[in-house]
């Protein structure tokens, strides 16, 4: 369903900021976007969308598993 499970904007000011910092994967910029989730295995569909609501454009959305867990294709 249309659940919004996390949103962010300017990635620092995020609970887990220092969570995000320590992957080695923060954004160099504050103002970016970032979210650190744990997700069960499934589907699941990003929107992008400005701060503000008013602007459209193109993101970049990477997901990268932390786990460690090895990946197996199906």
């Amino acid at each position: 369903g249309p659940t919004v499970l996390a949103s962010n904007d300017n990635w620092q000011d995020a609970p887990n900021s220092a969570d995000i910092s320590a992957t080695g994967l923060a954004p160099t910029l504050d103002e970016e976007a970032a979210i650190l989730i744990t997700l069960q295995p499934g589907n699941y569909t990003v929107f992008l969308q400005s701060a503000d609501g008013n602007d459209l454009g193109i993101g970049n959305v990477e997901v990268f598993d932390e786990s460690g867990a090895t990946i197996q294709a199906n």
